[in-house]
């Protein structure tokens, strides 16, 4: 819903200006908030690597970052990771062209990521107590 938001404001600054700093703009808006593009992998091998896993995307686009997520008590990988990549385009265009491919001899799934859901917010319940009893005048 953010990102839709902010593609729009984006072309309305485009569209009013002509000047090529206004080509400029969405760009370094995008770049000054820190907004990135994330692919969910899924289905990763356990020798798969993150520079490796690095590489294979890289063909589609710039790579920001690559990562494996892991146990934290065994450090194996759990079979999923996530990969960062500069632009729009080239997550959408890595996302078709790699999902349902053979990477380090496994299938491998590729979606967009969903955001990271704040636990302390978002999932868990408050104690509020029992309903308040109404006035009665």
């Amino acid at each position: 819903m953010a990102m839709a938001a902010l593609r729009e404001a984006s072309r309305r600054l485009v569209s009013r200006r002509e000047s090529p700093a206004a080509y400029a703009r969405p760009f370094l808006l995008t770049h000054s908030r820190g907004i990135t593009y994330r692919l969910f992998i899924g289905g990763l091998s356990q020798f798969a690597t993150e520079d490796s896993l690095a590489e294979a995307f890289s063909q589609y686009g710039q790579v920001l970052e690559a990562t494996i997520v892991t146990d934290k008590m065994t450090n194996r990988p759990k079979g999923f990771g996530f990969v960062k990549f500069a632009s729009e385009e080239a997550a959408n265009k890595a996302k078709e062209e790699m999902n349902g491919k053979v990477l380090n001899g496994r299938v491998i799934y590729v979606d967009i990521a969903k955001a990271k859901m704040n636990r302390t917010t978002d999932s868990s319940p408050r104690a509020t107590g029992p309903p308040k009893p109404p006035d009665r005048c």
